[in-house]
């Protein structure tokens, strides 16, 4: 196959994946905006964005369409406007931060956390907060082992308790961990991937980000790609990871198939981002810095992300 140059290589990936465009802002916003103080002005966010292919008027509705999910505040000042994460949804970027920077479940005390929410006279919660919390916790990759009964051997404990508060679920459910009884003849625990997570999808998509993103490395080693093409292609890297991991159940590596393609993912998610960051931010503070002077350099948790980012 031919080696492609860093503008052969970002065009061909747009024409075969052409981002949804406010999920893309939303991606440029957990990576690129939270670590600068979370703010932009709409200028910014155009500029930064269009060699995606998401021009003005796309990104006009994005941003719109953001605040009245309450992801993002709004503000004029003039005939210009400026943006913010909202606080409210700090955490849930902050929860995939944690899920896309750091390296997967490599410890585990092998045992498993139970949520109930079971039918009964004193606490009962209804059906429609039942369903909600269904949802919200299989998109944290739990399953549902029976009506009321939702399990995961190693959630986010941080991320579990921000589930049943926004849930307004705290006080009217059981949470508890187990472990299996020694000596009793049951079937063992961790059967329980095989019943409750089709994980093919999932090693099915990590495949698909291996090989849509394996010639970049020893592109980007080269040193020659600009910083607007550095910023095209951590951006299109981590909106693609992202996407991935939504369908990951984030389970124990003890307990998944292996190899994992997973690890073989997020290893090299993480080279390729350590060899495009710093010409990447380059770019982010030019744009950044041309509406605003004042925006201040990535902050310390971006610095942390996959392990420690060299320049």
């Amino acid at each position: 196959m031919k080696r492609l140059s860093s503008t052969e290589w970002i065009a061909h990936d747009l024409a075969l994946d052409p981002p949804r465009h406010k999920s893309l802002v939303v991606t440029v916003c957990g990576d690129t905006i939270a670590p600068h103080g979370g703010a932009f002005w709409l200028g910014s966010m155009i500029e930064l964005v269009g060699p995606l292919g998401v021009g003005d008027r796309l990104v006009r509705t994005s941003v719109f369409r953001l605040v009245q999910e309450g992801w993002l505040t709004a503000s004029r000042e003039g005939r210009r406007s400026r943006y913010a994460i909202e606080p409210k949804a700090l955490p849930r970027f902050e929860r995939a931060n944690r899920r896309i920077y750091s390296a997967p479940g490599l410890d585990w005390d092998g045992r498993w956390t139970f949520v109930l929410a079971p039918h009964g006279k004193s606490g009962s919660i209804d059906s429609e907060l039942r369903t909600l919390l269904r949802k919200e916790l299989e998109w944290e990759g739990f399953a549902m082992l029976a009506t009321g009964v939702m399990a995961h051997p190693a959630p986010e404990r941080d991320t579990l308790r921000e589930i049943l508060a926004r849930a307004d679920a705290v006080d009217k459910v059981f949470v508890c961990q187990a472990d299996e009884l020694p000596g009793m003849g049951a079937r063992p625990l961790p059967e329980l991937v095989g019943d409750c997570w089709n994980l093919d999808a999932v090693v099915s998509a990590y495949r698909g980000f291996i090989e849509r993103f394996a010639p970049l490395p020893d592109m980007l080693g080269k040193g020659d790609v600009t910083p607007e093409h550095a910023f095209a292609i951590r951006t299109l890297l981590i909106h693609a990871y992202r996407r991935v991991q939504l369908h990951d159940p984030m389970l124990p590596l003890a307990l998944l198939p292996q190899p994992w393609p997973g690890t073989d993912a997020y290893a090299l998610a993480r080279e390729i981002y350590r060899l495009c960051h710093a010409r990447a931010e380059e770019h982010v503070l030019a744009m950044l810095r041309k509406e605003d002077a004042a925006t201040p350099d990535a902050d310390a948790a971006y610095h942390g992300r996959f392990g420690g980012l060299r320049d």
